[in-house]
């Protein structure tokens, strides 16, 4: 046993910091990516397309004297439909619950109407505001008054979630900002998120990431069993729900080729999560006009948050 596991196996050492983060940005700034970055591996899923999250996940990273509850927000933004409702009212509770709130800014490209209306929304938050200034490897070098000057913020830090680079930086700034608190997970923990959940999300990056235009937003995926069987293996059966038929062509794929690439890179990410084989079935289907839906949205795990200042 080395040193590092004799703390961990001990009490929660004196003065230990913990709390909460929320990040915070418009869709498809990074903010899953430096999440991913900062925990060292992936607990959130990625995709170059804007509201890859829905849901509020909850990344934990924690070291001897610190534990830190990274809440990955959907980005905000002008909703459409009830599931864009949902998605806003989500990221909104957010920033009432955190410790510190982290804003992830894409400074590849200025500032626009979508940065502005978040900084609105800061407006309620007594928490520090930190800028996470992101994707600095895809930006000229320069001015970044425009961003800086967006909102009242306690600092601010260049960034490249996907290269790494300010990640360490950031992370020391959270902890020393935090109070001190008791430890909330335990010290292997780095989700809150049960298998059914990780593997959904899991499909649903595959299909974001092989498809275009409405079909990717119109995808919500359920995993309807979910067995460790006695040999190790994971079995997963899934459906992938669309709105309209010809989004189910698409998904499955001449000859089921999409469906069939779809199954096999999501698992292999979770045979690499799990470290045991993983079988997937996948089956599509159309559950029309879900997105404006409530009962059909609830009935898929998104329950639109009344507003609420109880608080």
């Amino acid at each position: 046993m080395n040193d590092l596991d004799t703390v961990f196996n001990d009490d929660v050492p004196e003065h230990h910091r913990s709390g909460v983060v929320a990040v915070v940005g418009r869709p498809n700034v990074g903010k899953s990516t430096l999440i991913n970055a900062i925990l060292g591996q992936k607990v959130a899923i990625v995709s170059p397309k804007p509201q890859t999250t829905r849901k509020q996940q909850l990344g934990i990273y924690t070291q001897p004297d610190a534990q830190l509850l990274f809440m990955d927000t959907p980005g905000i933004h002008k909703p459409q439909h009830k599931l864009g409702e949902y998605m806003v009212e989500v990221a909104r509770q957010a920033l009432r619950d955190a410790d510190v709130v982290l804003w992830v800014l894409d400074v590849s490209a200025p500032p626009n109407a979508a940065d502005r209306a978040i900084a609105e929304q800061l407006q309620i938050t007594r928490s520090p505001v930190i800028l996470a200034l992101n994707k600095i490897d895809a930006a000229p070098e320069g001015d970044r008054s425009e961003h800086l000057a967006l909102v009242n913020h306690t600092a601010a830090f260049e960034v490249s979630a996907l290269k790494g680079l300010g990640v360490r930086e950031i992370l020391e700034d959270l902890i020393a900002r935090m109070p001190e608190g008791p430890r909330y997970y335990p010290i292997d923990q780095v989700s809150e998120a049960n298998m059914r959940f990780i593997a959904a999300e899991m499909i649903r990056e595959k299909i974001m990431l092989h498809t275009d235009q409405e079909v990717p937003h119109a995808v919500a995926v359920e995993v309807q069993e979910y067995k460790e069987r006695a040999e190790g293996a994971h079995y997963i059966n899934a459906v992938i729900y669309v709105e309209r038929d010809s989004q189910k062509g698409i998904i499955i794929g001449k000859s089921g080729a999409m469906i069939k690439q779809i199954g096999s890179e999501a698992r292999q990410d979770l045979q690499k999560l799990v470290e045991a084989p993983v079988y997937i079935d996948l089956h599509v289907k159309v559950l029309k006009n879900w997105r404006s839906d409530e009962a059909l949205m609830q009935r898929l795990g998104y329950r639109v948050p009344k507003d609420s200042d109880d608080r």
